[in-house]
């Protein structure tokens, strides 16, 4: 067993992103990004799976736009290019799962 520590981080900065795990075929990534911030188009070689644990955040892969929130997750496969806007501060987890 291993607990793992996502400790809320934009009461004392801007913009959060930080691996928390990693194992043979899978990286955890912590992102928290506050209301307006943006992270720029890019791709991972990857699949890409993102749980927001808190807020709501656009997605725009491969020029469509998707909402995500507490209540859904996104799917991304391997060279999908997207970018991504938070329209709340927001909390999420990435996993990449390595082929």
């Amino acid at each position: 067993m291993n607990l793992i520590e996502t400790t809320y981080q934009l009461n004392q900065k801007a913009k959060h992103i930080a691996k928390v795990v990693s194992v043979d075929n899978a990286t955890m990534t912590n992102i928290q990004l506050r209301a307006g911030e943006d992270i720029v188009e890019h791709s991972s070689k990857n699949d890409a799976f993102i749980i927001v644990r808190k807020g709501k955040i656009r997605f725009i892969v491969e020029g469509e736009p998707v909402v995500v929130t507490p209540e859904n997750m996104l799917h991304m496969i391997p060279l999908e290019k997207h970018d991504l806007h938070a329209i709340e501060d927001t909390d999420l987890i990435l996993i990449q799962i390595k082929p």
